[in-house]
């Protein structure tokens, strides 16, 4: 019985290991997306960071980010367009808790199908 238990355990390792490495390279490559278009100059991944000189970050945590719009209808199409277009200072529910109010339009640093990407990636942190 415990061979068998082995075996179990084996079979399920090596299945979950391919996955486990195309989740690592989809991070890395993210992680890539986000520091040439200059996404992490405002935002961390976790709270509870720091911004520059000790501050409140400029923009949201993107855990935060994916509390926020956790299973929201349309939120990834939404926040592909506020990170290509931008928001309004007006409307933000972030007011408070970052020291930023507004997010610039960015699509002269990132294209709409990197965004979206990158958006469906911090949807699933």
């Amino acid at each position: 019985m415990k061979h068998h238990r082995l075996i179990i355990t084996l079979l399920a390792a090596s299945l979950l290991s391919p996955l486990a490495m195309a989740e690592a390279k989809k991070d890395a490559e993210m992680l890539k997306l986000t520091s040439t278009s200059g996404c992490m100059t405002c935002h961390s991944i976790e709270s509870g960071k720091p911004g520059p000189d000790g501050l409140k970050p400029v923009g949201p945590p993107w855990s935060e980010v994916a509390k926020q719009y956790k299973g929201k209808p349309g939120a990834s199409e939404f926040l592909t367009r506020v990170v290509l277009e931008g928001s309004s200072p007006y409307s933000s529910h972030w007011k408070g808790k970052v020291s930023g109010l507004a997010m610039p339009p960015n699509a002269v640093a990132i294209t709409e199908g990197n965004a979206r990407l990158l958006v469906n990636w911090i949807l699933a942190l």
